[in-house]
């Protein structure tokens, strides 16, 4: 930015300094309200954490704190996640503290353990193979090849981007996937009436469909990587075994979701994609590249073979997930750069969300809120009330972030043998929340395109939001 007089550097300077001074308010802000939980009820009598441990307070402490920043985004998402970290080892793992004994110098490192786990492998295996995908343009390529055949039939076009974007949406990030089928489509919406219904439809239809496509693996949100890090022994459940969970519900969810936005948005607006293609096909494609595309389409499938068939091959999810890993940096699909590129930002908040569940365990506060609960509530109801407060949650706040918050929570409370159950719905919940513009990153992309409202994701939002629920009856039946 040029600035051509002192002028206008001042008033950027007085843009930042106010941005800046929120931000340090919001903070002070967030402190101010853990420190009034922990410490506020003692100060006036109040004997609210009878049987709680000094441990257990300061975890509490540390999770109102990581939820209130995270719900006033203070600060960056990973910034909380690192701050979580960072006070689990200064508070609780401090040596002869509040938890760690007296002269165990390594107790710390189960709250930074996380960040080397099995899942954090399997979401760093996807995370390449969609880099790879997207740096040869073999995503787009299979896009606008299909959606290029169906751009004169508006419902067999919003079915072959609802089904792209699903689709692409289980095994790449949702983010990426929405901002790449948003290019491939915008040729087709830009040549569109600023008021068609039709391109309104197929912006909307990929937002939700990026949103929905996530439930159906285990790399496909980090929602639901906590949650098959935190499944009980004898409950935990393979790359396979999550999708036979939660790809049905999924797959109604975007069923429902297509038939709305036909009706509202697509339904008599047969003559307008008339002869139009959607763009986004490279013009320049030397012999290196197809070569490439080639090496990420034979790696994209011995993978996903590889993790479908964990059970028959015996080969575990995340020990996979060094095929693309190595495979792909060998070959040079990847370099240095593409490796900076990663979106290191979501792994350090999945491995903070992590970390705060083994604080809430470690600690014994998960032990104490499971004795706070009345007992006249099932473990059922326990689990409705958590995935509807996961998708509240989550139209306001990171998905991974509500998810890291509930999912340790209530897996304490409702015990082992109903924890899966609890564990799930939460993850279903936190995934399906895509009411607001705000919600989730598909929706704000599709809302900056100005051709969708902030009404528009309202509708969709509330069927996702309840709809969800049907997963409860279906891992009653197909549960583990």
């Amino acid at each position: 930015m040029n600035l051509d007089t002192r002028a206008e550097a001042g008033r950027a300077m007085g843009r930042f300094d106010r941005r800046a001074w929120r931000a340090v308010a919001k903070t002070l802000a967030c402190v101010l309200l853990a420190l009034t939980v922990v410490f506020g009820p003692g100060l006036i009598g109040w004997q609210t954490f009878d049987g709680l441990s000094p441990a257990g307070r300061a975890s509490l402490g540390i999770m109102v704190l990581a939820a209130a920043l995270w719900v006033s985004e203070a600060m960056p998402a990973f910034a909380v996640a690192l701050l979580v970290m960072g006070l689990q080892i200064a508070v609780l793992g401090r040596p002869g503290g509040v938890w760690a004994e007296a002269g165990d110098t390594k107790a710390w490192t189960v709250f930074v353990a996380e960040w080397a786990s099995p899942t954090m492998w399997l979401f760093l295996g996807g995370f390449v193979l969609a880099h790879a995908c997207s740096k040869t343009g073999l995503d787009r390529w299979m896009a606008s090849a299909l959606l290029g055949r169906l751009a004169g039939r508006p419902a067999a076009l919003l079915a072959g981007v609802m089904g792209l974007t699903f689709v692409f949406s289980m095994f790449t990030s949702n983010t990426a996937t929405a901002a790449m089928m948003m290019a491939v489509l915008s040729p087709l919406t830009l040549a569109l009436p600023k008021g068609s219904r039709l391109a309104r439809g197929l912006i909307l239809s990929v937002a939700i469909a990026a949103n929905l496509g996530g439930i159906g693996t285990i790399i496909g949100t980090p929602p639901n990587a906590i949650a098959v890090e935190r499944f009980p022994e004898g409950h935990r459940v393979d790359f396979f075994g999550w999708m036979l969970l939660a790809l049905p519900p999924a797959l109604l969810l975007a069923a429902a979701a297509y038939a709305f936005i036909w009706h509202h948005w697509v339904k008599g607006e047969e003559g307008l994609a008339g002869g139009l293609a959607p763009g986004g096909r490279e013009t320049e494609d030397d012999g290196k590249k197809r070569w490439h595309r080639w090496i990420v389409m034979a790696v994209f499938a011995v993978t996903v073979s590889l993790w479908l068939g964990e059970s028959l091959f015996k080969i575990p999810s995340p020990v996979v997930s060094f095929v693309p890993i190595v495979v792909l940096a060998v070959t040079g699909v990847i370099g240095n750069r593409d490796i900076r590129e990663l979106p290191w930002d979501v792994l350090i908040l999945l491995a903070g969300g992590l970390s705060l569940g083994t604080g809430v365990q470690k600690s014994g506060l998960a032990e104490w809120l499971a004795a706070q609960v009345p007992g006249s509530l099932s473990p059922v109801g326990m689990a409705v009330a958590f995935c509807m407060t996961g998708v509240v949650l989550s139209n306001l706040m990171s998905n991974t972030a509500a998810a890291a918050l509930l999912i340790p929570l209530g897996s304490g409370i409702v015990g082992p043998e109903d924890a899966p159950l609890l564990i799930f719905g939460v993850a279903m919940g936190c995934s399906a929340s895509m009411a607001l513009p705000i919600a989730t990153p598909p929706n704000a992309i599709a809302y900056a395109t100005g051709r969708v409202t902030a009404r528009d994701f309202l509708v969709p939002g509330i069927i996702a939001g309840i709809g969800i629920l049907l997963v409860f009856p279906w891992f009653k039946l197909v549960g583990p």
